[in-house]
């Protein structure tokens, strides 16, 4: 049996600073779980209010994710995808850290999977973006502690926001800590950053029940949240941009940057 539990509860918050072409920041709790895809009927048996595959007061649906996988299981989808960067993860575990469905509602903006090596490195991450027309797409980058990873950006999220320029993610292995921060970059410009801060906790009908409490809409609410805070940026005058057709290609591959600073001092420059 394997030393890492089925599943995992990150509870944490999240904030989003845009600084073009005006200032406007917001922070909001989160909690995501995190699966081992291998394990998910163990999953489903670690709290009674949790389900894999059927409604229950906090679920989990494999077709929520794998950005159009169109029928591979969630495996098989995550490793051609971490091939397509050069990660050959050996037969290691993937787990996938989601926004879960929550009293049958849930939307995940961000769902990141992480690939390990059969000795517990993590080799490769995805971070998968969704959009709130039910669009996905895969953003795959090899993993350096010492580096940091760039992309160009392919996919439109927000009507506010110019599918152009690049994202650079740096991103601290997940132990006991889930830490991302998510720039994006115009030019030499940096226009937005978002940052995923959360702390791991164990996946039990105690710490469920405590999180259903605090946060009952969690599921709309991220949703909600996305909406009310694009009422305030239009409000502020920012130009509407329709959506264009999404492209074929639904995976893009990240490079890595050398030289740059921490997971800290990036966390600093964002205040």
């Amino acid at each position: 049996m394997s030393n890492h539990p089925a599943a995992s509860l990150f509870i944490g918050r999240t904030t989003h600073r845009r600084e073009k072409p005006f200032v406007r920041a917001f922070s909001y709790p989160i909690a995501m779980i995190e699966l081992d895809i291998d394990r998910l009927a163990e999953a489903d048996a670690q709290s009674r209010l949790f389900s894999v595959e059927r409604a229950n007061a906090i679920s989990f649906r494999s077709a929520d994710h794998g950005a159009c996988a169109k029928g591979a299981s969630l495996r098989d989808w995550a490793e051609a995808r971490l091939a397509e960067t050069g990660v050959d993860l050996e037969g290691g575990r993937i787990t996938l850290a989601a926004f879960p469905r929550v009293m049958g509602h849930g939307f995940s903006p961000l769902a990141i999977w992480f690939g390990y090596g059969p000795a517990g490195d993590l080799r490769g991450v995805i971070y998968e973006v969704h959009n709130t027309f039910g669009e996905a797409h895969a953003y795959v980058s090899r993993f350096d502690p010492a580096q940091r990873s760039e992309a160009e950006k392919q996919f439109y999220v927000s009507p506010f926001m110019d599918v152009a320029g690049r994202y650079r993610f740096t991103l601290r292995a997940p132990e006991n800590r889930l830490d991302l921060v998510i720039e994006n970059i115009d030019g030499s410009e940096r226009t937005h950053v978002a940052t995923m801060t959360a702390r791991r906790q164990e996946f039990r009908d105690a710490t469920l029940l405590r999180w259903l409490l605090r946060m009952p809409f969690s599921g709309l609410g991220v949703v909600l949240a996305i909406h009310w805070q694009a009422l305030f940026i239009w409000l502020k005058g920012a130009g509407y941009r329709n959506k264009p057709a999404q492209r074929d290609n639904r995976t893009t591959l990240a490079g890595m940057t050398t030289s740059q600073p921490g997971l800290e001092t990036a966390q600093r420059k964002r205040a």
